[in-house]
C-alpha cells in the first residue's frame, strides 16, 4: 500500500496562530470539532499543545451529528469566544454553510480546514495544497505504471500548504488583514 496522506503535525498549530494575527486580542478561541473522527481528534490534540505554548484558552465544542450543530452554536455564543476554529471532517464539511453563517453572524474571526468554507463566505482556511497533491499522485501513478511495486513506495505527507483569505468577509467583520499575512496568502478572495 502506498499513497499520499493529508495528515501533518503542524496544521492545528498554524490554524490557531493565523487567526491570532488578524485578531490578536482573541485569547479565548472556540474549537468546533467531531471527536468521532480520528483525524479531527489528532488535530484537536495539536491545537491544545499550540494553545498552551501561545497562552490561548480553548473552548472545545464537540459535534457528532448534524443535529448537534445548533446547540454547539449556543455553547459558543455563551462562551464569549473571540475567534473560531472549525476542524475539518465530513460532518463539519457538510455543515459548512451553516457554520460560516454562524461565524459571520457572531462576528468571529474564523479559521477553517478547507478553502470551501472560505468560498462559502468564511474568513480564512489553511490546508494542504490540493494542486500539489494532484501532481504527487500523478508521479505515483507514473511509477506504478512503469513497474514499481506500491509497497516499495513510501506514503508521503503534504509538504506544500495554502492559505486562502476572504477580504470581503474581513471587511464585513470589521477586520484589517495585516499586509504580512496577505503576502503569505496563496489566494485572496475579493
Amino acid at each position: 500500500v502506498t499513497g499520499l496522506s493529508l495528515m501533518t503535525s503542524d496544521l492545528g498549530e498554524k490554524r490557531l496562530e493565523l487567526p491570532g494575527e488578524v485578531a490578536p486580542r482573541s485569547s479565548r478561541v472556540g474549537v468546533l470539532w467531531n471527536p468521532a473522527d480520528p483525524a479531527a481528534a489528532r488535530e484537536w490534540r495539536q491545537i491544545q499543545v499550540a494553545a498552551r505554548a501561545l497562552g490561548v484558552t480553548l473552548k472545545s465544542v464537540e459535534v457528532r451529528a448534524p443535529q448537534d450543530v445548533d446547540s454547539a452554536f449556543l455553547t459558543l455564543s455563551k462562551s464569549r469566544v473571540g475567534a473560531l476554529i472549525t476542524v475539518l471532517d465530513p460532518l463539519t464539511f457538510a455543515q459548512r454553510t451553516k457554520i460560516v453563517n454562524f461565524g459571520a453572524k457572531s462576528r468571529l474571526p474564523s479559521m477553517y480546514g478547507s478553502r470551501a468554507f472560505v468560498e462559502a463566505g468564511g474568513l480564512m482556511a489553511y490546508q494542504p495544497s490540493i494542486t500539489d497533491l494532484a501532481h504527487r499522485t500523478a508521479v505515483f501513478v507514473d511509477k506504478i505504471l512503469k513497474g514499481a511495486k506500491p509497497a516499495d513506495l513510501p506514503v508521503e505527507q503534504p509538504t506544500r500548504f495554502e492559505l486562502v483569505i476572504n477580504l470581503k468577509t474581513a471587511k464585513a467583520l470589521g477586520l484589517t488583514i495585516p499586509q504580512s499575512l496577505l503576502i503569505r496568502a496563496d489566494q485572496v478572495l475579493q
